[in-house]
Formats: C-alpha cells, structure tokens, sequence
C-alpha cells in the first residue's frame, strides 16, 4: 500500500497538469480537418505526446504508460513503452480501449536486441483511448502509468488524434 501511495505521489509531481496549470487549457481548440499530423513526439518523462504537422505544433496531450515506465522495452511482458523511432502501420477502429493507433514496435534494432538476449520482443504497442477500462479509471488515468506499455490518451482525445494520424506517420518516442 505505501509503495501504491508513493508511485502515485510521484506521477502526480510529474502529471503535467500540475506543474503547468493551464496547459490544456491553452491548447488549440479544433485542428482544422484538412491538417494532419506527419510527426508524433512522446516524451515518455514528461508525459506527453505533440502532434507536428511541418515541423509546426498542432497539438500536445498529456499520456500515461507502460506500468515500468523507465527505459526502453526489451521484451514482451516487461510492461515498458519502447523507446525510438517508429510508424503508425495501421489503425483499430474498435479496439478494446476505444480506437488505436498501431505502433510498428518492434523494429530491426529491438528485433536483434531480443535474439541476443533470448527473449520474445513483445509487440501490440499502441497510442489508443480508455475504453473498456474507463469504469476502473476513468478520470484517474493520469495519477498513474496502467498500460502493458502501450500509450493512453482519453477516448475524446483518441478521437481528435485518429482524426489528425494518417497510417505512416512517424512516431519518436523518446525517454
């Protein structure tokens, strides 16, 4: 129970909603529909996930992750969210967690990572809503990381996000 309480404690001092009242608040209201993101940045430490289109900001959400969030994944089970660059490779209109957006973990350098180390991968990385778990956590999604290491938004901001994310865009996740 002290070990809950102090994680929670912790995520709390790095949620961005308390080190930047307001944030949310200053975001663009509407991306207009025409503009797409050709760019996703995740600063896993800041949780945080900025769209770009053209090197410009189109907008930044506040994310939670992978229940171990520090360091790269290595291995399925390990509950890490990969580090590196990536691609959306497809989309789940009607996953369990609302919509997702298919991260193309893992790539060649996590691939050959695994074999050395004589583990499975993992995969089924993804940016996608709350879904199914909103009834245990809804509201509470960001005092704590709860992903398998997948990156979670609300389901109205996954909705804006698969709006804005066509298949192929770049995904940089970074520590």
């Amino acid at each position: 129970m002290v070990m809950v309480l102090a994680r929670t404690l912790l995520v709390l001092l790095w949620s961005p909603l308390l080190w930047a009242p307001g944030a949310i608040a200053s975001l663009p209201a509407e991306v207009p529909s025409e503009v797409k993101a050709d760019y996703i940045i995740v600063e896993k430490s800041k949780r945080r996930l900025t769209l770009l289109s053209k090197g410009r900001v189109l907008k930044t959400y506040p994310i939670s992750l992978g229940r171990n969030p520090v360091g790269a994944k290595v291995r399925e089970g390990d509950d890490r969210t990969p580090e590196g660059i990536y691609h959306i490779d497809y989309r789940l209109e009607n996953s369990r967690y609302h919509r997702a957006l298919h991260i193309s973990y893992p790539g060649p350098r996590d691939l050959e990572r695994a074999r050395r180390l004589g583990v499975p991968p993992g995969g089924d990385i993804m940016i996608h809503g709350i879904g199914e778990a909103r009834e245990k956590i809804e509201g509470l999604h960001l005092l704590f990381d709860w992903t398998n290491g997948c990156i979670a938004v609300t389901d109205q901001e996954i909705e804006e996000i698969w709006r804005l994310t066509p298949v192929g865009t770049v995904v940089n996740i970074i520590p």
